[in-house]
């Protein structure tokens, strides 16, 4: 099967490694490419994350590659897709990843816009304790958005590809994730704003969460190319936008408060949890309809 520099081209059948069988392509970035795979160690799918062939011997992808399945070592938690094996000094550099069934949020926004807030609390409520977590474990997502969250009960949070501890993290002097969601600190890293943290993934949350209750992003979009960092990222200079007026107060008032641009003002994910646990307990219970 021929290759090209910028993909393996694997097509059903197709062995990406003698225990993996590829079933269909699922994307990927510059870097790397995903695969939908049957894995003959688990028996079962598996999402399977190899490294593109011109990829395959550079040191700092392969780096990349073990600090990714590092973070996944530690982050276990109900809400975080599980990593299960990984080999970096193969012909083909590759993770192996649970394949988790439901959409991406990202997904259900475009097709729906607004979330529910039958969707939206547990979801803010499953992405919180997750951070919560991550704090305990020390790790750092630093790309929190709706296309790396797969809904369900519970969510599951993916890609962990640029995860890091949190002095790592705050050793970071470029721009780490992606533009519009990223926190201040993150966007100018060791400026007035701080380093990148923990409370970075707290704005993730803000967000993320801002977008699937609102249908649209909490701020307008940047220019890529623009020379000047407020250009670019207009979350230095701007508000974030109101939410609709119909979402309850308790909610808005907190995902402001999550948008905070000084990190020591965003609140603790497990305070997160504790706002929005008697928002979820009012919310009216599901109607039975019963056929005789």
């Amino acid at each position: 099967m021929g290759t090209t520099l910028s993909s393996w081209d694997f097509a059903e059948g197709d062995a990406i490694t003698p225990e993996l069988t590829a079933v269909r392509s699922l994307g990927g970035g510059s870097a790397y490419e995903a695969y939908l795979a049957f894995d003959e160690v688990t028996y079962g799918p598996v999402v399977v994350k190899v490294v593109r062939p011109a990829e395959a011997e550079d040191e700092h992808t392969l780096a990349g590659l073990v600090r990714e399945a590092t973070a996944l070592d530690v982050a276990h938690h109900p809400v975080t897709v599980r990593g299960l094996r990984y080999d970096v000094d193969g012909p083909r550099p590759h993770l192996v990843l649970e394949h988790v069934e439901g959409p991406s949020l990202s997904r259900l926004i475009r097709r729906h816009r607004r979330l529910s807030p039958q969707q939206y609390l547990p979801l803010a409520v499953d992405l919180a304790s997750a951070l919560h977590f991550f704090r305990h474990a020390d790790v750092c997502h630093l790309d929190l958005k709706p296309s790396n969250v797969i809904m369900g009960s519970p969510a599951r949070l993916i890609d962990f590809s640029v995860a890091r501890p949190a002095a790592h993290a705050a050793e970071i002097t470029g721009q780490i994730g992606t533009d519009a969601y990223l926190a201040p600190e993150q966007a100018a890293p060791g400026t007035r704003y701080g380093v990148p943290g923990h409370a970075s993934d707290v704005w993730g949350l803000g967000t993320t969460l801002f977008h699937a209750i609102a249908g649209h992003r909490a701020f307008r979009d940047g220019d890529p190319a623009a020379s000047e960092p407020g250009d670019r990222f207009p979350q230095l200079l701007d508000a974030p936008a109101e939410l609709p007026a119909d979402v309850p107060a308790t909610v808005a008032k907190l995902v402001h408060a999550l948008l905070e641009p000084d990190p020591a003002d965003r609140p603790q994910p497990r305070e997160v949890a504790e706002a929005l646990e008697p928002e979820i307990a009012a919310l009216p219970a599901p109607r039975l309809h019963w056929k005789g």
